[in-house]
């Protein structure tokens, strides 16, 4: 099955570009030219990738990756001709998996589609199999809710352990603390970042050599945490 790749961008010449090179790719593509219908196209069809230009009309890119956060994880690529260091964190924070600025080479943008297809499709097909994760020396078995560092077995509380799974399916995507609250206590966040904190910490005190210098659970300073060192 070909990954389906959602592009909205209102420059419609370099829509059109993109869509002819995706599709020489071999990819199946969709394009809209507006904020809000590409919105409501990102929430009735399953996609793979989105791209996502930030100045559009309707609903500027911010928003569009705002309201498709509140239910999905598909990795979105934002296409903008900002290129201050303020625009790339409000987008990361907003849950951006990549940033490409204005002008940009081909194979650069093909190259980077490329990586966030595979990630995305390879980790899922693992989520959804039940396979076991490995990040560095962790093993983390989904169905039999284990993690093991090498032989050892790591004994986690149910949420530190959800905790870790989400992370870990999502493999080097930044979450803020309210994606992270929304996904795995299944609730709205309320600002609890307490609630969060503590919980990183437990289980940075269970699964790190050195809690102080952590390599699975990374703080990207600003913006939120993500999981370092995963492997297929």
């Amino acid at each position: 099955m070909k990954p389906k790749i959602l592009i909205i961008e209102d420059d419609t010449d370099l829509c059109r570009l993109l869509r002819c090179n995706l599709e020489q790719e071999g990819y199946d593509v969709c394009a809209c030219h507006d904020g809000a219908v590409g919105l409501q196209e990102a929430k009735s069809t399953d996609y793979q990738l989105v791209i996502l230009d930030i100045m559009l009309p309707s609903k500027n890119g911010y928003e569009v990756l705002e309201k498709i956060r509140e239910d999905s994880f598909v990795p979105v690529m934002m296409l903008t001709a900002r290129d201050s260091e303020g625009d790339k964190v409000s987008g990361l924070r907003l849950g951006a998996d990549d940033y490409l600025t204005k002008p940009f080479a081909n194979s650069e943008f093909l190259a980077r589609v490329s990586a966030l297809l595979r990630r995305y499709m390879i980790f899922n097909k693992t989520a959804l199999s039940g396979q076991i994760i490995r990040a560095g020396g962790l093993s983390i078995d989904p169905s039999g809710r284990e993690v093991r560092r090498g032989n050892e077995l790591i004994e986690l509380t149910a949420k530190e352990f959800d905790l870790l799974l989400f992370l870990a399916q999502h493999p080097g995507q930044v979450f803020t603390k309210k994606q992270i609250y929304r996904a795995v206590w299944q609730e709205e966040y309320a600002f609890d970042d307490n609630n969060i904190m503590v919980h990183i910490r437990r289980l940075r005190k269970k699964i790190e050599d050195d809690p102080e210098n952590p390599v699975y659970i990374l703080t990207v300073w600003g913006v939120g945490y993500k999981l370092g060192g995963v492997s297929g």
